[in-house]
């Protein structure tokens, strides 16, 4: 649960703010923000507004935030994990949690449901059309027509597009379930070691946390996660409603020609698209990263390379071009 604050609409930006993150409960006593208080503001990453500090000189209250103790959607108790700063709700069946469950498995990292975002999930959510991700796949073009604002073209488009998201690869499906520390990369590593959900869903946690890059937190988060009957059901609902649980993606061999290298990828590239050359880099092998370093073994350099590439003929670090890689 994210506590946000409420103010005075302000432009920021180019755009009119009246909402701020405040992060954590943490973040709220470190900054000492107190009720009513004035607050600088500013834009994290260009895009969230979030508050910076407290201007204490135009201070009117001396009254201290309500940390909530209950989860304002379900009144669950909300617990503060000791590895997090976050306060969480931890009730499986709580409507909120439900609903953003929901948009992350439709979302375009996971399993890319075109259409089916926020506004269509809560409208289907209020209808009790949905309470899982297993009931998507349960839905028919009609099922739309009861939503408001919903038409003919619309609901068909939505039905398709569900439709269509059974054939995904599986580790789009192991994203879309939303285990706790099991983001999109170890979605990928994992179904390319293990080759399906159900056998990742058997698998010894030691083989998991050996496998490089994931570690022992990810492997004690998917033990307990496949240890639940609800996973158990939900797995067996998603196969019975067609939707594919084995990877389909391709397995890197141990002799592939960029095997255990770090590459960086910088630069316009004119023929392939960043995200082919990503996985292109992947598929043979290389472990892609976002920053030159010393442990950087290659970097692949298009049209007005910069610092990273600068960087990289100041380290006597390898570098190819485009036509290099198109040539693997």
């Amino acid at each position: 649960m994210t506590p946000t604050a409420n103010l005075t609409p302000v432009q920021l930006a180019g755009t009119t703010v009246s909402r701020a993150t405040l992060h954590n409960v943490d973040y709220i006593a470190e900054k000492d923000i107190r009720k009513d208080d004035t607050v600088i503001v500013y834009k994290a990453g260009d895009i969230i507004p979030a508050v910076l500090r407290v201007v204490e000189s135009k201070r009117i209250s001396e009254e201290k935030l309500d940390i909530p103790k209950n989860c304002p959607s379900c009144d669950s108790d909300l617990l503060h994990f000791e590895d997090e700063v976050a306060l969480r709700c931890i009730n499986p069946r709580c409507p909120s949690q439900i609903m953003e469950g929901l948009i992350h498995f439709a979302s375009r990292d996971a399993m890319n449901i075109t259409g089916l975002g926020p506004s269509v999930v809560e409208k289907l959510f209020a209808a009790n059309l949905v309470k899982d991700v297993a009931d998507i796949y349960h839905l028919r073009e009609e099922d739309f027509l009861l939503l408001d604002g919903v038409k003919e073209k619309s609901a068909a488009k939505l039905y398709q597009a569900i439709q269509a998201s059974k054939e995904n690869s599986a580790e789009k499906l192991l994203f879309g379930l939303g285990i706790r520390h099991v983001g999109s990369k170890a979605s990928q590593l994992l179904l390319q070691h293990f080759h399906s959900i159900e056998n990742l869903a058997q698998a010894d946690p030691e083989e998991v946390a050996n496998i490089e890059s994931l570690g022992g937190v990810i492997a004690k988060s998917l033990q307990t996660y496949f240890a639940t009957e609800g996973s158990e059901i939900l797995l067996k609902e998603l196969k019975e409603a067609g939707v594919n649980l084995d990877y389909k993606g391709q397995t890197v061999v141990a002799d592939a020609a960029l095997s255990g290298l770090t590459v960086v990828l910088t630069g316009k590239l004119e023929r392939l698209k960043r995200s082919e050359a990503k996985s292109k880099l992947e598929s043979l092998g290389a472990k892609v990263t976002g920053s030159v370093s010393k442990k950087t073994d290659l970097v692949v350099a298009g049209a007005d390379a910069g610092s990273k590439l600068q960087k990289a003929q100041e380290l006597g670090i390898e570098v190819r071009d485009e036509v290099w890689l198109e040539s693997l």
